[in-house]
């Protein structure tokens, strides 16, 4: 996916003219802790709250403020991962999306990034999960993939970790099952490590029997 695809125009950025009233009115109305300053489409820098803590005088236009944010923003064909890298590395709550004459297109909210690292790995959709530690030089998510698949079953999603100093990785696997024993069998045969498993068996979950005895306690 493309920076291009997160837009969201719901929040309108502030110009150079607007008062530090005004921006932080709209940082409150929107839940975020930066804006984009923006002149017809030019794009001036990134405001953050802590540009204006020090003002003490609401009526002061942006423009006069000096930003502690060195233009931070992605252009419009950059891939999801360097608006990811540069969310965390900034510790940004939106990021402006620019084309490549560098005008101002609109911005990604924190939200919408979590919406699609939601949709990415799949996590509205029913399975479990397994996470498995391997060595990073026997990483083939082919025969994973083909464990899973013996049991009539497949990954929807799948991510890597990695630690350093350490010849371990930390592979995450979603599958569309529920009752995945067959599966961690089968990984225990070929001997990998399984750190952990979540699911949502009948034999793991008794929330029908907690539900029904309580409405029997009801009806006493």
């Amino acid at each position: 996916m493309l920076a291009i695809e997160l837009i969201a125009d719901a929040i309108p950025p502030v110009h150079t003219s607007d008062s530090i009233r005004t921006a932080l009115a709209r940082m409150v109305d929107f839940r975020v802790r930066h804006l984009p300053i923006v002149n017809e489409e030019q794009f001036l820098g990134l405001l953050s709250e802590s540009d204006m803590a020090a003002e003490s005088d609401m009526l002061t236009p942006v423009g006069a403020l000096a930003l502690s944010l060195a233009n931070p923003y992605v252009l419009e064909d950059q891939h999801i991962y360097d608006v990811i890298r540069l969310f965390n590395e900034r510790q940004l709550t939106v990021v402006p999306v620019l084309n490549a004459a560098h005008k101002y297109l609109g911005l990604i909210t924190i939200n919408a990034l979590t919406s699609y690292f939601a949709e990415l790995t799949s996590v509205e959709q029913p399975g479990a999960i397994i996470v498995l530690e391997i060595n990073n030089k026997n990483n083939s998510l082919a025969h994973m993939a083909q464990i899973v698949e013996s049991d009539n079953a497949q990954i929807l999603s799948s991510y890597v970790r990695s630690f350093p100093d350490s010849t371990k990785m930390e592979v995450t696997l979603k599958v569309n099952k529920n009752d995945i024993s067959a599966i961690t069998a089968t990984f225990l045969r070929y001997d990998y490590d399984i750190k952990a498993t979540f699911n949502h068996t009948e034999e793991n979950d008794n929330s029908r029997d907690r539900y029904n005895s309580f409405m029997n306690y009801l009806n006493l």
